[in-house]
């Protein structure tokens, strides 16, 4: 069980649940290890929140524990979305924690946002990798079919065809080194009427802050960045996640995950009592 996550199902704000895909990924395998991780390293975590004075155990969150995965991704992930959608339909924020990017697709399918927001190094706009349409390099993609637009936070790397693909008016890049301007400039016109959904792929950070993930690329944003963006984007957003940690560290990617969690609750919560 997440730490924290103490609420019954039925009287739940929010509801985490675990997705251990780790069928398309990539160099590094282990995404498989990652909800469990997360869960084992948030356990360091004080319950107590300084910024917004209360408790993350008095935020309604249930841990529904994982949802197993077999080899066919299609069928997973609507198998997978359909879960989601029913926390939705109890009144429940979903929180995923992954697991391959890929299951990013299945809360967008259940949330089904107008915009997906999404920390990542890489654009993931691929119509197929390796002949693979439901590949982890294709989950931004594969979203724009539900999403509206996408704000791709962090990317710095992407084949040519990607590139291409992010000039078109779906899809914003924030480069990192502008990722600070731009959660600065987050406020309560960013997203209008918008509804969001936000993800974290870990590797969207610099390899020498999380170093437990699959595809390592150098030159990312710092952690306080995504503390700050996930901050920002929570008010606004109706579906998390956190994807990509694997066992390939000695705990700092999980560990690193499990704040940003919690960091969504608190912002999230705080704002749907204002």
């Amino acid at each position: 069980m997440f730490p924290g996550a103490s609420a019954d199902r039925d009287e739940a704000a929010y509801t985490v649940v675990g997705a251990p895909l780790d069928v398309t990924t990539t160099f590094r395998p282990g995404t498989r290890f990652g909800p469990d991780r997360i869960r084992r390293f948030a356990a360091a975590h004080d319950d107590y929140d300084h910024r917004t004075e209360t408790h993350f155990s008095a935020r309604g969150v249930h841990d529904a524990g994982d949802v197993a995965p077999w080899d066919d991704v299609p069928e997973y992930l609507d198998h997978l979305a359909a879960e989601l959608r029913s926390a939705r339909l109890d009144g429940s924020v979903p929180l995923v924690l992954g697991g391959e990017h890929t299951v990013t697709y299945a809360g967008v399918e259940a949330v089904d946002p107008d915009v997906l927001v999404v920390v990542d190094a890489h654009l993931d706009l691929r119509e197929a990798y390796n002949g693979n349409r439901w590949s982890h390099a294709c989950v931004t993609r594969r979203a724009l079919a539900v999403a509206d637009r996408v704000v791709v936070v962090g990317a710095r790397t992407g084949s040519a065809a990607e590139w291409d693909r992010a000039a078109d008016g779906d899809v914003e890049v924030v480069a990192p080194e502008d990722a600070r301007a731009w959660v600065d400039g987050v406020d309560t016109d960013t997203f209008a009427d918008e509804t969001a959904y936000l993800s974290v792929d870990i590797d969207g950070v610099d390899p020498g802050f999380a170093p437990g993930t699959g595809t390592m690329e150098p030159f990312g944003l710092h952690p306080r960045e995504v503390h700050d963006l996930v901050r920002a984007v929570a008010p606004h957003a109706a579906g998390f996640d956190v994807v990509e940690v694997n066992d390939r560290d000695d705990g700092q990617a999980a560990a690193l995950a499990g704040r940003l969690l919690r960091a969504f609750v608190f912002a999230n919560a705080a704002a749907a009592c204002e």
